[in-house]
């Protein structure tokens, strides 16, 4: 059991910067960096044989992972000041830091472009002997999706001036609506007869306040801010889907999704088959919100009311339970994985509650392999936040295991990163679930589908979104606000049916969903939960299973991920396999259905 006393729940990261950060340091660093970096440049610029010879390749290739190891353009000042820019969005002296840290970024990385960019370039007889080369085994597959992205990559001046205008042309611009939601501080009902001041991210956890009148009022605050900043957002989005089109026209993309296909490393048939496969069984979250307006007595829910739990389960619980809850179910699974929690809750890897200017959400973020992993929550004492906490150290722990491999292969593509962290959710739950009554057991069975819902079909929705509003975009030019939140509403409809009103105000709601500014992200988390649902099921039959398990979350960007899945006996390219999952929610469904009606609750 892990005490109080030893959990922190701020991010410790002096790890990263003991002082004080300084101007005077600032620039010392960056001097540094520089000096670091150029030394490979200078090297490989004038040393053209990695393009011919499999053995000097290999010689460049180390050298460039001993360089991704320890300082790749700004390091870890650029990881610190990102950290710190998570917890206060409206410092300015923070922002100029970053500013100058992301221009020196830019201007180090265009430096850098040429080593893969002519790498990428060689003839394809040059690349058949580079991926046949015992001595290049390790770096087989980061080769094999360089030369796949070969036919997209532009010339060096443009590929550098795309890096350059990046900022201005797209990154301020996704940083802007956020900025302005999340500094936002409005007087809420916390309770139905007391009022207080709360932060963006708190009034929009009152949204699934268990009293009408709490979470009422908060939809009302919450569409009023959505409402003040639209018109903003609409500029915003309207330029992201225009850097987009020319990103794509530039490179050849034929498809606005196709460039994440790519990027996540999955073939665009498996994503086009997951995709239509949860549309067409849309009816399974009609159902549910069917199910879940029946048992609250209304003849709709309220669109702010999807996420409302149901029942008698605790909606209190304190940090320190959730932590120990989740500590034993990690435990039980791995040794390791409950050493690797500890490390992350005792040793201030994880920042714990909301406040004004902090980042909304939770996630979990990684740098270099030598850094450290960090988390960020906004627990707000919900039993949904127990989930997002198993949820993010998920990720956290599979960015632990993975640090066994090379530099080059230390990232998950998105398709796989998503499966650490919804593998870890259910046995969390299921843990939840023992020793309850039937009453109980019924509200937990209403929470687990809705995250269900949320992630799987919310999120196809939501893609299906993007895609039309790309797919728009590229006939007329421009899209308003009122276009947009059309489009949203006809998707959310979608997948939520007749039992969901879409209430005035909830049109705006893609306004502050984040995932739009990351385009065609969304799919991974209905990918990654369906996908570890069979890695779930598997670990319940044997728990030896774990060990195969273990091996996925180590093996990083390796191999690609139809081929990793293939080594655990799931072929993604089936579409019986997603059919699958997707019977497995319909299954909990009709339990859950029929719990209700053996309860008289229906």
């Amino acid at each position: 059991m892990l005490l109080k006393k030893d959990i922190k729940t701020k991010w410790d990261l002096t790890p990263l910067l003991k002082e004080e950060l300084t101007d005077e340091l600032f620039k010392e660093k960056l001097r540094i960096y520089k000096k670091k970096n150029l030394v490979f440049v200078k090297k490989w610029r004038a040393n053209k044989d990695y393009l011919r010879s499999p053995k000097v390749l290999k010689q460049a290739l180390d050298e460039y992972s001993t360089l991704l190891e320890n300082n790749y353009t700004s390091g870890t000042l650029s990881y610190y000041l990102s950290l710190r820019y998570y917890l206060n969005q409206t410092d300015s002296t923070l922002k100029g830091f970053l500013n100058k840290v992301e221009e020196f970024n830019t201007e180090i990385s265009n430096q850098m472009t040429f080593f893969n960019l002519q790498l990428s370039k060689v003839s394809k007889k040059q690349q058949s002997i580079f991926l046949k080369s015992p001595i290049l085994k390790d770096y087989k597959h980061y080769l094999s999706r360089l030369f796949k992205l070969s036919s997209h990559y532009l010339s060096e001046r443009e590929e550098n001036l795309i890096n350059m205008l990046n900022p201005v042309s797209y990154a301020n611009w996704s940083k802007l609506t956020k900025e302005l939601l999340y500094r936002e501080w409005r007087e809420v009902y916390v309770t139905p007869t007391k009022k207080s001041k709360k932060s963006f991210e708190e009034i929009l956890s009152l949204l699934s306040n268990k009293n009408k009148i709490v979470r009422d009022n908060a939809a009302k605050v919450f569409n009023s801010i959505l409402s003040t900043w639209v018109d903003v957002a609409e500029r915003e989005y309207n330029n992201l889907l225009q850097f987009r089109n020319i990103q794509d026209s530039l490179r050849g993309y034929k498809r606005p999704d196709e460039f994440r296909h790519i990027s996540t490393d999955m073939d665009t048939k498996v994503v086009d088959t997951l995709i239509k496969s949860v549309t067409d069984n849309f009816n399974i979250s009609k159902r549910y919100y069917k199910l879940k307006s029946r048992l609250f007595g209304v003849k709709k829910l309220a669109y702010h009311e999807r996420n409302v739990p149901y029942g008698s389960l605790s909606s209190k619980i304190t940090y320190t339970k959730a932590v120990n809850l989740v500590y034993t179910v990690f435990k039980n699974l791995d040794d390791d994985f409950g050493r690797i929690f500890k490390n992350f809750v005792t040793q201030g890897n994880i920042d714990v509650f909301p406040k004004r200017g902090k980042w909304g959400g939770a996630f979990c973020i990684h740098n270099l392999i030598k850094h450290p992993t960090y988390i960020l929550l906004n627990y707000t004492s919900r039993i949904e936040d127990i989930t997002t906490l198993a949820h993010e150290v998920g990720h956290g722990i599979n960015n632990e295991l993975m640090k066994k491999q090379n530099p080059l292969n230390f990232s998950s593509p998105l398709s796989t990163a998503e499966v650490a962290s919804t593998f870890m959710e259910d046995f969390v739950l299921d843990f939840l679930e023992r020793n309850l009554n039937e009453e109980e057991v019924l509200s937990l069975q209403m929470m687990r589908l809705n995250d269900l819902i949320s992630t799987i079909f919310r999120q196809v929705a939501a893609y299906n979104f993007e895609f039309d509003t790309h797919t728009v975009f590229r006939k007329k030019g421009y899209l308003s606000k009122k276009e947009l939140g059309d489009l949203f509403t006809k998707h959310m409809k979608s997948y939520m049916g007749n039992y969901v009103e879409q209430s005035p105000g909830s049109q705006n709601w893609w306004v502050y969903w984040s995932h739009f500014r990351t385009p065609f992200y969304v799919y991974t988390y209905a990918s990654g939960l369906l996908i570890s649902k069979y890695m779930q099921k598997k670990v319940k039959e044997n728990p030896k299973f774990i060990k195969h398990v273990k091996e996925f979350l180590s093996a990083g960007s390796s191999d690609s991920p139809k081929n990793l899945f293939k080594k655990m006996g799931i072929d993604i390219a089936k579409k019986s396999f997603w059919l699958q999952g997707l019977k497995e929610i319909d299954l909990l469904l009709t339990k859950t259905e029929q719990l209700a009606k053996r309860l008289n609750k229906i």
